[in-house]
């Protein structure tokens, strides 16, 4: 669809939205292969350098036209996400994602020998060596016609597959038989056989293998967080046990609050380190694994005889390691809230302990502030002498000679001045005192 295409738009004067017909577009950018039989598929998952979060968009295109231009096959779309383009006697389907790239490639009839190494050749090695990131799957499919009889079926799955853990089904309402068993093969690939019957047309047998191939790289990527979350499971042990004897101390009276709250709060600083580092994964982990619950319901199996199909096999093998995975989540943030309350807990009982601290702080300093009165008070007493004897002497200087005129000696005149300058000098300084109480 051509956005410059809208003349219907111009005639009746309304203006599209400038992102309408992109979003239109990408409803239909990832078309199934169309795939006859018998032919084969070569799948390729590409995962991102480790510790990395987001591809590196450039260098993926980067590697996607190195192999196009061994080809002579034309190039992607500038920011394209997927390439659907011929190779010589392949097909490739390229797809990106957010944390890996995968490479599909399609090709009629099949090797004589079932899931021949030599297909994978299609890919360079040199190549394949240049490639931004670590192989994180890679699968060998086989399509052929449905057999007569089931019997047929039977012996090519018992020559193919590890019975022990071989998934079989009818799917797409019988129109075909699919089977694998989840192991790695010698030359490194997993193997799944597609067995067709006469009449399903090459659209449909193109979404079964696109399933297979959606079903074992979400699968694989589901469990990347497997390793990570039993690491944290055994952490998780080692963490209640810590945590429950600083509880034991809190409770205590023997270790000072402070000392305890400094383990606590390491440990929190820990926890909250291993929830950051885990997050990413653990979330993407339960976005893949609903991946694969999805891609198996599209499937619409049913029961071959009698053999477990890929539900059951996903069930009895990968449900209980996503079920770990999400049990190590929870005790992560389970541990992470029981570390939060000891944490406030402890707090408190510090809070506490300063608070008592504080009023016997403050009770002393009741008892100095009384003290300290007490000595202003008796300070101010030895003040009113001093200032007295000073203020009589100065009076005594000042009237001397008018009291000798009259007669009157000088101690007399000192004698008889005292008392009032005392008592003059008290009454100001009780009112100076008073007012400013």
């Amino acid at each position: 669809m051509d956005p410059d295409d809208n003349d219907g738009s111009a005639r009746n004067g309304l203006q599209d939205h400038p992102l309408r017909y992109a979003l239109v577009n990408e409803l239909h950018a990832r078309p199934f292969a169309a795939l006859n039989v018998p032919s084969h598929a070569v799948f390729l998952a590409i995962k991102l350098p480790k510790n990395a979060k987001m591809r590196d968009r450039a260098r993926d295109r980067a590697h996607l036209i190195a192999l196009l231009d061994r080809f002579g096959a034309p190039h992607p779309q500038p920011g394209a996400t997927h390439y659907f383009g011929d190779l010589g006697r392949y097909r490739l389907k390229w797809e990106q994602h957010s944390e890996f790239v995968t490479y599909t490639l399609f090709a009629e009839g099949v090797y004589e020998n079932p899931f021949d190494t030599s297909a994978f050749t299609a890919f360079p090695p040199d190549w394949l060596a240049e490639a931004p990131g670590a192989r994180i799957s890679s699968a060998l499919i086989r399509v052929e016609p449905m057999p007569e009889t089931e019997a047929g079926i039977d012996e090519r799955l018992s020559a193919w597959f590890v019975s022990e853990s071989l998934a079989v089904s009818r799917v797409a309402d019988g129109c075909a038989v699919i089977a694998g068993d989840f192991r790695i093969d010698p030359g490194g690939h997993m193997r799944f056989a597609v067995f067709v019957r006469a009449g399903t047309t090459a659209r449909r047998i193109g979404r079964i293998v696109q399933r297979l191939c959606e079903l074992e790289v979400y699968k694989t990527m589901s469990l990347l967080a497997l390793p990570m979350a039993r690491g944290v499971s055994r952490r998780m042990v080692e963490f209640d046990a810590e945590v429950s004897a600083l509880v034991r101390q809190v409770q205590g009276e023997d270790q000072p609050a402070r000392a305890t709250l400094d383990k606590l709060l390491a440990l929190s600083t820990e926890l909250e380190a291993l929830m950051a580092s885990h997050a990413y994964r653990f979330s993407a982990t339960g976005a893949y694994a609903a991946l694969v619950e999805e891609r198996i319901q599209v499937m619409q199996e049913q029961r071959f005889q009698g053999r477990q199909t890929f539900r059951e096999f996903m069930m009895r093998r990968f449900d209980p390691a996503i079920r770990t995975i999400r049990a190590a989540e929870r005790q992560l943030e389970q541990m992470a809230t029981r570390t939060k309350r000891a944490g406030d807990l402890l707090r408190t009982r510090v809070e506490v302990a300063r608070s008592e601290q504080n009023q016997k702080l403050l009770a002393s300093m009741d008892r100095r502030a009384d003290l300290q009165l007490r000595l202003q008070k008796t300070v101010e007493g030895l003040s009113v002498v001093a200032i007295g004897y000073y203020s009589v002497n100065l009076a005594a200087y000042f009237l001397a000679p008018f009291a000798k005129g009259h007669g009157v000696e000088k101690p007399w005149l000192m004698a008889g001045l005292t008392p009032v300058v005392l008592l003059v000098l008290w009454i100001v300084i009780h009112r100076i005192r008073k007012r400013l109480e």
